[in-house]
């Protein structure tokens, strides 16, 4: 039944990321704007989802719901294929500076965002963990 969650969740995620880049390119213009504030949503989704759910956490989730989110959704709309993808097409095309910049600020907020979710779900929770199983892991 898990493969199911993170079936639904990655169709869902893929349809928002999809959506949300859609939206972003009248900003994106040069830079991969759409991928940079959808690698940062889903950061802070999974950090706080994450953190909130735990079984020791304010609102405890079962196993299916947070591979669903966390796995499948999360997985499915954070585009860090795309962010390589965009990144190497800045360097092939000789704009050194922004494939730097794409790789530094989407590192950076994609980094905050998840620390940001953690800390506002935990509040005032003292556990510390994100993930409880192996699987929550694979959300690349």
């Amino acid at each position: 039944m898990a493969y199911l969650w993170v079936l639904l969740g990655s169709a869902i995620g893929g349809l928002l990321r999809y959506i949300v880049g859609i939206w972003t390119i009248p900003v994106s213009g040069a830079f991969p704007t759409g991928t940079l504030i959808i690698n940062v949503i889903g950061s802070f989704v999974i950090g706080y989802f994450g953190t909130l759910t735990l079984q020791s956490g304010r609102h405890p989730a079962s196993d299916n719901l947070r591979l669903f989110v966390m796995v499948g959704l999360c997985g499915g709309f954070t585009t860090f294929s795309s962010f390589s993808l965009q990144t190497y097409d800045l360097l092939r095309s000789g704009h050194w500076g922004r494939a730097l910049a794409n790789v530094v600020i989407s590192s950076a907020l994609g980094l905050a965002a998840v620390a940001a979710g953690h800390y506002a779900a935990m509040q005032p929770v003292s556990q510390v963990a994100i993930t409880e199983t192996a699987e929550e892991e694979l959300t690349s």
